[in-house]
C-alpha cells in the first residue's frame, strides 16, 4: 500500500500546474491540520461531491484535497481513487476541463475495492470533457465504457449524457433507441431533463411540430418547486420548435418570455444539468434572442437583452446595497438609460455571439447598431486579445496592434474625440485593455476620457447614488507577508505616503498593520480606499482570489473575493487596487466577471479601480499620486484617471502601455471628491 502511494506521488509530480494534485496534497495537508475535528477521509470526499453539486467549486476542490491527503499518509488507494475522482468531478462542473482530465485519468488507476464508484464516474468525467471539446466520437466510446462499469443507480445518468452525445453527433437513429429503452427517472426534474432531451432529438430529427407540443407540455408541467426553470428551458425549446417551423416573430415572442421566466427564476446552478452532461449554457439563449431581435430590425430590443444577460446576476447582489434601487434587481432598458445620460456620454456595448461581435452606441439621442467592418468570431477574438496582452505584459511593440484592434472595434462606432466613454465589454473583451487601443494615431486614453462597466445598468445606478463623496482616505501599503511568497513593496509604501498627502487624517497601515483586521475594522468607515499591496488570481473559483495582507500570528491571513461579499462597503465611493491583476476574473454564464469586481460591486462600492496584469511598481506610484492628486483638487474620477495615465505615458521610460494601460475604472465615472 504504502509504496503505491509513493508511485502515485510520483505520478502527481510530474503534472506541471498550480493547481494539480501535488499541491492540492500540499494545500490539503494544510488544511488538514487546521481542522478541530478531524474527519475520515470518505466524509471529505461525500463533503467534496455535495460542495460541486451546489457550484462550490473550490471548497470541493478543498474537501477533495484533504481526502488525498489522507490517502498519501495512510497509503489508502481506495480512498486514493474516490480522491482523484472527487476532483475530476469539480473540475469538470467549474469548466477546468484539462484538469478535469488529468484527475479522472489518475482515478482510473486506482479502482479499489467497488471499481463502479471509480470507473464509472472517471469515465462518465472523460465523456463530458471529450462531448465539451465537440469530440463526439471519442466521447460516445467513454460512456459506453462507462455504463458497463456503472453501478445501478449511476448508469441512467450515463445513458443521458450518451444520449445528448449521440444527438450532437448526427447518430439519431442510436441517439433514438437509447432514449427508448431508458427507464422513467422517478426524480421529476431528472424526467424534465429527459423530456427536454426528447426534444432536441425530435428537432434534430426535423420533426419541430411534434417537438413543439413536448416543449408546450413541458412548460406547463409542475417539477418540484422549480417550474420556472424548467419552463424556461421549455419555452426555449418552444422558440426553437417555431423558428424551425419558419415562424420567427413567435419564437422571437417565446424566447423572451423564457428570459423573463429565467429572471424570476434565477436559476444559477443546477446539479442535473452537469450530472445528465446536457450543459445547457443560459447565455445561449440570450445569443439567440440578440441574433433574433438584430435580423428583426429591432437594435433597441437586441440592446436590452444583452444588457439583462450581463446584469442579471450581480444585480441581484447590488440592489439592496444602499438605495441603489427599489431593492428589485431589474436591468434598465435603452430608452431608460437614455434618459440618464448626458449630452457628453456616450455607452459603447459589445456582445461578442460564437460567429460575430455585436457593438451598440447608446446616447441621450437614442440607441444605434454599429456595423463592425468583419465578423470576428469568439474564439478568434480571444485569440486576438490574448496575443495583445500578452504583447503589452512581454513589453513587445505594440502600436500596429493597438491600431488594428482600435481600426476593428472602435472606429465603426464613429465616436468624436473628447466625448466621455463608458465601455461595457463582453466575453473576451474583460481582459482587453482598452485605454491602449490606437484610433486616429492616437491612443483612445489620449482622445477620450474612459471607464469600464460589468453591466450599465449597475454604472447608471451607482452614479446616481454616488456623486460625491468626502475626502476621507483609509490606505494599506506594502504589508510584510513571507518572503518566500513574494517581495516586499518598498514603492507601495512611498505611493501610499504620497497619495495621502492630498487627504489630511488619512488612516494609514504599513507592514504589519496592514492586515485583515484592520481592513475588516476600517474599510466600511472608508470614504475612499487605497490599497497596495500583492494580489493572486484564482481561475478555477475567483472568488478565492486574493489581497496578500499582512501574515497575522505566524499565519497567512489574505483577503479573499468571498470576504469582501460579506462585508457592507455602501459607504465607501472609491476603492482602489493598486495590486497585480486584481481585476481578473472567470467570465461565468450571463457575462458577469467573478472575482474582485463582483465582490465590491455586490458589497456596495460604487468605484472600483483594478489592474489587469502584473504592474510597475514606480509607474503605478505615479499613476496613482497624479489620480489622487486630481480628485483632491475636485476632477470627476474618468478625467482623473486619464491624467493619471496620460501622466505615465509622457515619461520616454515608460510609454509603453505595459506600464499605464493595466488599471480600468470600473462602475460609477462620475464620481468627484469634495475639496
Amino acid at each position: 500500500m504504502q509504496s503505491e502511494a509513493r508511485q502515485a506521488l510520483a505520478a502527481i509530480g510530474r503534472l506541471e500546474d498550480a493547481d494539480t494534485a501535488l499541491s492540492l496534497a500540499a494545500e490539503g495537508a494544510a488544511l488538514y491540520e487546521r481542522d478541530v475535528v478531524k474527519l475520515d477521509g470518505y466524509a471529505y470526499c461525500s463533503q467534496a461531491v455535495e460542495l460541486a453539486e451546489k457550484g462550490e467549486f473550490r471548497e470541493s476542490t478543498r474537501a477533495a484535497s484533504k481526502a488525498l491527503h489522507v490517502a498519501l499518509q495512510t497509503g489508502n488507494t481506495d480512498l486514493l481513487g474516490k480522491a482523484y475522482r472527487d476532483l475530476a468531478i469539480a473540475f469538470s462542473y467549474a469548466g477546468q476541463l484539462e484538469r478535469a482530465e488529468q484527475f479522472a485519468t489518475l482515478s482510473l488507476k486506482y479502482p479499489g475495492v467497488d471499481p463502479t464508484q471509480v470507473n464509472g464516474p472517471g469515465k462518465k468525467v472523460l465523456g463530458d470533457v471529450r462531448t465539451r471539446q465537440k469530440r463526439f466520437a471519442e466521447a460516445i466510446a467513454l460512456y459506453d465504457q462507462a455504463r458497463t462499469e456503472s453501478s445501478d443507480r449511476f448508469r441512467p445518468l450515463v445513458d443521458a449524457s450518451l444520449a445528448n452525445a449521440l444527438i450532437l453527433s448526427g447518430d439519431l437513429t442510436r441517439a433514438r433507441s437509447t432514449l427508448d429503452a431508458l427507464a422513467v427517472p422517478s426524480d421529476p426534474s431528472q424526467q424534465a431533463q429527459l423530456q427536454r432531451t426528447r426534444g432536441r432529438l425530435l428537432l434534430a430529427e426535423n420533426k419541430p411540430a411534434e417537438a413543439l407540443v413536448l416543449y408546450q407540455q413541458l412548460a406547463n408541467a409542475p417539477v418540484n418547486g422549480d417550474e420556472g426553470f424548467y419552463r424556461a428551458w421549455a419555452l426555449d425549446g418552444i422558440s426553437k420548435s417555431e423558428s424551425a417551423l419558419g415562424n420567427e416573430a413567435q419564437a422571437a415572442q417565446a424566447l423572451d418570455q423564457a428570459i423573463d421566466v429565467f429572471d424570476k427564476a434565477r436559476a444559477k446552478f443546477r446539479s442535473d444539468e452537469f450530472k445528465m452532461g446536457l450543459f445547457s449554457d443560459l447565455q445561449v439563449v440570450f445569443e439567440r434572442a440578440i441574433g433574433m431581435h438584430t435580423r428583426l430590425g429591432q437594435p433597441a430590443k437586441a440592446f436590452d437583452v444583452s444588457e439583462r444577460s450581463r446584469a442579471r446576476a450581480l444585480l441581484d447582489a447590488v440592489a439592496g446595497r444602499a438605495e441603489i434601487g427599489n431593492g428589485e434587481a431589474v436591468a434598465l432598458d435603452a430608452a431608460t438609460l437614455q434618459t440618464m445620460l448626458r449630452p457628453d456620454e456616450v455607452v459603447v456595448a459589445y456582445h461578442a455571439l460564437p460567429d460575430r461581435l455585436m457593438a451598440w452606441v447608446l446616447s441621450n439621442e437614442g440607441v444605434r447598431e454599429a456595423t463592425l467592418p468583419v465578423a470576428v468570431k469568439r474564439a478568434d477574438l480571444a485569440r486576438l486579445v490574448d496575443a495583445y496582452r500578452d504583447a503589452l505584459i512581454n513589453l513587445k511593440p505594440a502600436t500596429d496592434v493597438g491600431d488594428k484592434i482600435g481600426t476593428l472595434l472602435l472606429a465603426p462606432l464613429e465616436i468624436p474625440a473628447g466625448k466621455r466613454i463608458i465601455i461595457v465589454p463582453h466575453g473576451p473583451l474583460h481582459y482587453l485593455p482598452f485605454q491602449a487601443l490606437r484610433l486616429d494615431g492616437q491612443y483612445l486614453i489620449e482622445r477620450n476620457p474612459i471607464s469600464i462597466a460589468p453591466s450599465i445598468s449597475i454604472a447608471a445606478k451607482l452614479a446616481e447614488r454616488t456623486p460625491t463623496v468626502a475626502a476621507q482616505l483609509v490606505a494599506f501599503g506594502n504589508p510584510t507577508i513571507n518572503p518566500d511568497v513574494a517581495d516586499p513593496l518598498p514603492g507601495a509604501e512611498r505611493e501610499v505616503h504620497e497619495l495621502s498627502k492630498q487627504f489630511p487624517g488619512a488612516t494609514l497601515f504599513f507592514k504589519d498593520q496592514a492586515n485583515k483586521s484592520n481592513f475588516t475594522a476600517s474599510a466600511p468607515k472608508a470614504r475612499l480606499l487605497h490599497v497596495a499591496a500583492h494580489a493572486v488570481a484564482d481561475t478555477l473559483d475567483p472568488l478565492h482570489s486574493k489581497v496578500l495582507l499582512a501574515d497575522e500570528n505566524g499565519q497567512p491571513n489574505y483577503l479573499e473575493a468571498k470576504d469582501v461579499l460579506g462585508m457592507d462597503l455602501s459607504g465607501t465611493a472609491m476603492i482602489a487596487l493598486s495590486a497585480c491583476e486584481s481585476g481578473l476574473g472567470r467570465v461565468e454564464d450571463g457575462d458577469e466577471v467573478l472575482g474582485f469586481t463582483r465582490s465590491f460591486l455586490s458589497a456596495g462600492t460604487s468605484t472600483l479601480l483594478a489592474s489587469l496584469w502584473p504592474v510597475s511598481d514606480a509607474a503605478t506610484e505615479t499613476l496613482m499620486t497624479t489620480l489622487y492628486d486630481d480628485l483632491a483638487k475636485g476632477e470627476q474620477v474618468q478625467d482623473a484617471m486619464r491624467d493619471a495615465q496620460r501622466a505615465v505615458l509622457a515619461n520616454p521610460e515608460t510609454a509603453h502601455p505595459f506600464f499605464w494601460a493595466p488599471f480600468n475604472l470600473i462602475g460609477n465615472w462620475r464620481l468627484t471628491v469634495q475639496k
